[in-house]
């Protein structure tokens, strides 16, 4: 019996030890996700400071944007600023001006782009690996080297002052980048699905349409996001080829309202506010497709 007592005293140790020590495992770990939690909320705070203090700054008065302690909340909150912009400047005439460039260019990048990139991915074609390089290579060039014989041929074609130069170049390929983009992600794609549709009757035309573009949705989010930032953000082409005031897109509206009202910072603020407004939008709506897009790319590219 005494025996007994003893083996059942031995095993109720073991468990005792078993479980302190997963408990002191569980501390360890809750320890780790705490500290690993705190620190990408300080970094996350310091990459947020400037946004969220154009955003206080918008709402500010004049005589509150550089008290010194800073003052983050501001007091009265005035929401007049945001109005005062719109009034000032036609703010909405560049809005729509930028809305119709940008929606014009990322549609045309979209099927332009990922037309070009199924053909260099899944089409069998004489110098296929020589043309792609040629296309890799032009990322090389500065946009610098082709301004001025752009801005000749463009003004030759009577282009001048149209949003045709913005537009226009996006629907035959867009950027070597977002087709280099796709193409390594249509790399990634096993080809028995276009085999067995193609054993089903389905045309080269069907299947680029119902398997490949649908597959392809987290990469063309991403170049969808990036074309969308770029073409909204777009300060030097409306500048060299726009000269009506009245087809002013916002990057270039916005070096305007600076040059008027520049040392008037809650409205420089509130200004920048609306014009980086759109560009969360669109991003926190294609997120998950944005950053499947950015961890699927190229992983089994050839």
């Amino acid at each position: 019996m005494a025996v007994e007592q003893g083996k059942l005293t031995l095993e109720e140790l073991r468990l005792l030890q078993k479980s302190a020590s997963q408990k002191a495992r569980r501390r360890r770990e809750l320890s780790v996700k705490v500290l690993r939690w705190a620190l990408l909320g300080i970094l996350g705070f310091i990459m947020m400071a400037p946004f969220l203090w154009l955003l206080t700054t918008s709402l500010k008065a004049e005589y509150q944007v550089f008290l010194y302690p800073p003052q983050w909340i501001p007091d009265p909150v005035m929401w007049s600023n945001y109005g005062d912009v719109l009034t000032k400047v036609p703010f909405m005439v560049w809005f729509a001006n930028t809305l119709k460039v940008t929606g014009l260019s990322l549609l045309g990048t979209l099927l332009s782009a990922t037309c070009v990139a199924y053909g260099f991915a899944r089409v069998q074609f004489r110098g296929k690996d020589f043309w792609f390089m040629v296309l890799v290579a032009t990322m090389m060039l500065p946009q610098v080297v082709t301004m001025i014989p752009t801005f000749i041929l463009f003004s030759k074609l009577g282009w001048i002052d149209t949003f045709l130069p913005m537009v226009v170049p996006a629907w035959f390929g867009g950027t070597p980048f977002y087709i280099f983009l796709i193409r390594q992600y249509m790399t990634t794609l096993p080809m028995d699905l276009e085999e067995a549709a193609s054993i089903d009757g389905a045309s080269s035309l069907m299947v680029f349409v119902r398997i490949i573009v649908p597959l392809c949705k987290p990469v063309l989010g991403t170049v969808g996001i990036f074309s969308f930032i770029a073409n909204w953000n777009d300060f030097m082409r409306p500048m060299l080829y726009l000269n009506s005031p009245e087809k002013k897109t916002m990057a270039v509206g916005l070096r305007y309202f600076q040059s008027q009202w520049g040392t008037e910072w809650g409205l420089m603020m509130a200004a920048a506010a609306l014009m980086i407004a759109p560009v969360l939008v669109v991003y926190f709506a294609t997120q998950r497709y944005f950053v499947r897009g950015i961890a699927m790319t190229g992983i089994a590219g050839r």
